[in-house]
């Protein structure tokens, strides 16, 4: 083994209050990432450009090596979803929602307060899938909690609005607080047809939603209702990207498990674990430690058939959604204790690298993705003196300003 790749979703960060002018990485008390920051280079990127405010997608295909990709999500979740898409299939993530009424569409909360479980959400789905007729055949699929696929099956145009309104336009976040419903780009009828498609499964299924009696029991325990679907990136074919060779992932959600599939990448994977009530940060923390755990376990088994290891964490990125920074900084010290104690030991002794960063910056205070550079850290076992992993030194690191699609390049991982 060469090397391994650590992302921490979401991790970049700026100085929070609750942390009394502090990241949750500079604050979080992280031994064995600052021992291995003795022995690194620092350096800052960024993702998908400057002034860019990457998505999870686009952030991930960048630091693999790819130039910017926008708008390619809903097919990467659908093949890591395990549907198998046609020619002129349109695909798009999907997320369970809460809005108020379809009429005024005021959106209560856009993950359904976190607190669906995956085992409603499939119950929901399957009677989305019998009660909602549309002049095409289609595809919707639960996922992770209140996480989803919408596949239209036959000839379509990807070339529509989203209907999420913190995604509202492909590649622009701003947060809105209305569901709007999806337009077509351009003027051809194939186009209209589309839009018209995905607008006539958000109004059918919401008839089907609300007066869910998995609804109405959450309404009842003053729970949000999952009565809405929220679409976005369209899509239609898996982009051309980068194709490895000898690399293999842990990766868990269905996203990064798309696009490593998609990248020729080794995909070792978990079920997550059921959310069992409406303790949702009790939950993250069983997932984030199941992941450390078969993530260790993965990389111990497999080191000698891969040269490189792709890990990601997905779940440093939800306090920052949630203004929660106290959390993000726990999840950090959780990582650091379970996870990078084994790399720091394990890399050590067999002088493999490691490079850890960030598809993005989620930022606590404003509760969403930003364009701020993401830290990087790459250990070569060279002594660079004692120093402090955090984006204060990263900004000043000898790697300088980095390109995400240049990073892997840069340190070697990628020809």
């Amino acid at each position: 083994m060469k090397g391994i790749l650590v992302v921490l979703d979401g991790l970049g960060d700026l100085p929070c209050k609750a942390l009394k002018g502090k990241t949750p990485l500079e604050a979080a008390n992280k031994p064995n990432l600052d021992y291995l920051s003795e022995f690194s280079k620092f350096g800052y990127a960024y993702t998908d450009g400057e002034g860019v405010i990457p998505e999870s997608d686009s952030g991930v295909l960048s630091l693999l090596g790819n130039p910017k990709l926008i708008g390619y999500r809903g097919v990467f979740e659908a093949l890591g979803a395990g549907i198998k898409l046609q020619r002129g299939d349109l695909a798009l993530r999907a997320n369970f929602a809460t809005i108020d009424n379809i009429k005024d569409k005021k959106l209560l909360d856009r993950r359904v307060g976190r607190t669906l479980t995956t085992k409603e959400a499939t119950i929901l789905a399957e009677a989305i899938n019998k009660n909602v007729k549309l002049p095409c055949k289609f595809i919707f699929q639960n996922t992770v909690q209140h996480r989803g696929v919408l596949v239209l099956r036959g000839g379509f145009s990807d070339n529509i609005t989203n209907t999420d309104p913190e995604y509202h336009t492909k590649g622009v976040i701003k947060i809105r607080d209305r569901l709007s419903y999806s337009q077509p780009l351009d003027d051809e009828d194939n186009t209209k047809y589309s839009s018209d498609m995905v607008n006539q499964f958000i109004d059918q299924s919401f008839k089907v939603l609300n007066e869910h009696k998995i609804n109405l029991a959450r309404k009842d325990k003053g729970l949000f209702p999952a009565n809405v679907i929220l679409t976005r990136d369209a899509s239609m074919e898996i982009p051309k990207i980068n194709k490895f060779k000898d690399w293999a992932s842990v990766s868990y959600m269905p996203l990064e498990i798309g696009i490593c599939k998609a990248s020729n990448i080794a995909v070792f994977s978990f079920p997550y674990p059921e959310l069992e009530n409406s303790e949702v940060y009790e939950n993250l923390y069983s997932g984030l430690k199941e992941a450390i755990k078969f993530s260790v376990e993965t990389i111990k088994e497999n080191h000698k058939n891969y040269d490189y290891f792709y890990v990601h964490f997905k779940e440093t990125d939800i306090p920052g959604h949630d203004n929660l920074p106290e959390e993000k900084k726990k999840m950090i010290e959780l990582i650091d204790k379970e996870f990078f104690s084994f790399l720091k030991e394990f890399t050590e002794k067999k002088k493999i690298f490691s490079l850890v960063t960030a598809d993005h910056s989620t930022l606590c205070e404003k509760k969403s993705h930003s364009a701020d550079p993401v830290p990087v850290l790459f250990c070569d076992w060279k002594n660079t003196g004692k120093k402090n992993f955090s984006e204060k030194e990263a900004l000043s690191g000898k790697l300088g300003k980095i390109q995400g699609k240049d990073l892997l390049k840069m340190v070697g991982f990628l020809k």
